[in-house]
């Protein structure tokens, strides 16, 4: 039996049908992949493994999702040092966001095939792994046009700046933003996204030596003014009626910078706090709420996402961001690319961050 077998194989080679050898070798690589696991929270560098299993053909109600591109958040960071509120169970793969390409499917599925790029759909994903299996309501199809690197960004840097502008107060053309961070990932889509809808915006940066240099950046991509934190204090744009006073302020620093940002608002005008970079508390002067009616606000866009996961303003939300994107009227914010290999050097580039560049590293889980 055994040498009829392998006669029967030899021929085949010579044949060359080498179709189901190679069917039978793309299984076995398909069955095995990579991961960044960590089984403890703290230093990501340090509690972070790659690991290698198995993984089994999706069930009838599932997709197998091959992980292609996944930016490093500073949300991520905080994740595995345990810091962060949404705190995934333990053992845990972190990542979540980025862009996958569906390579097999369950008898159930529906609307979904394979070759469908997908973004998930949710929090503590945990995408840093070349490949995994969900229940397909879990991920989301996007328009295939979408630049994949693009993809990949489009769940929470673009989202929250959408929503942060829809969600306070009603803006309408020609109102004023002010915002700092203004060349962080979120600030760069704030930006652009106040020049889509006609608002004025004024963006505030820490001071560095190429200070001009990041001024045309922002300024290019349609920020009406950049100040640096020095300016901000004595800038004479409201007063002197160069601009409106801002209705809406945007803060991702806390401490003295949220404090002269806040200074310039409006008559009840709304400050939404969405990050803490300074580590700095943000103290409020009391005549701000008394004689000024200022309002301020927080935002977390994983709560917004858990509150609307099915509601038909996120499919609009994401059709609206998918074609500013593909029109050309939203640029994502410069970026690097890393080797799964090499997540190392990501890891330790977000570690590192201190709000003075607006760089964006990103895991080709491609490259393992």
């Amino acid at each position: 039996m055994f040498i009829s077998q392998l006669t029967l194989t030899i021929s085949r080679l010579v044949r060359g049908d080498l179709t189901n050898i190679r069917q039978m070798s793309a299984a076995v690589n398909n069955n095995c992949v990579k991961s960044l696991l960590y089984k403890e929270y703290g230093d990501p560098i340090e509690v972070l493994q790659i690991t290698t299993e198995t993984i089994e053909k999706p069930a009838d109600d599932q997709v197998s999702v091959k992980w292609l591109f996944s930016p490093v958040n500073p949300a991520d960071i905080n994740t595995i040092q345990g810091k962060y509120p949404s705190r995934p169970p333990l053992p845990a793969i972190p990542g979540n966001e980025g862009v996958g390409e569906i390579v097999a499917i369950g008898s159930n599925v529906q609307d979904l095939c394979i070759g469908d790029r997908v973004l998930p759909n949710g929090p503590n994903f945990g995408i840093w792994r070349t490949q995994a299996n969900y229940n397909f309501k879990d991920v989301m199809k996007i328009p295939s046009d979408v630049d994949l690197i693009v993809a990949s960004m489009m769940n929470v840097n673009p989202c929250t700046a959408y929503r942060m502008l829809k969600d306070f107060i009603p803006l309408k053309p020609g109102d004023t933003v002010i915002q700092n961070g203004g060349n962080s990932a979120v600030g760069q889509m704030v930006i652009q996204l106040c020049k889509i809808w006609n608002y004025k915006s004024v963006s505030v940066v820490r001071d560095r030596p190429n200070i001009e240099e990041l001024k045309n950046q922002l300024t290019s991509l349609g920020a009406d003014e950049v100040l640096t934190e020095e300016e901000v204090r004595n800038t004479l744009l409201f007063k002197n009626k160069k601009l409106p006073a801002p209705k809406l302020a945007l803060n991702c620093i806390g401490g003295q910078s949220a404090h002269e940002v806040m200074r310039h608002l409006a008559h009840s005008g709304t400050m939404v706090t969405y990050g803490g970079m300074s580590r700095e508390p943000l103290t409020v002067p009391i005549s701000s709420l008394i004689f000024r009616n200022i309002s301020l606000k927080g935002f977390w866009m994983t709560a917004w996402t858990k509150t609307n996961m099915e509601s038909q303003e996120r499919v609009d939300m994401f059709k609206n961001l998918a074609s500013f994107f593909m029109n050309k009227k939203l640029q994502p914010p410069p970026y690097k690319l890393v080797p799964f290999c090499e997540y190392q050097e990501a890891i330790t580039k977000a570690l590192n961050f201190d709000g003075r560049t607006g760089l964006k590293y990103i895991l080709d889980l491609t490259k393992s």
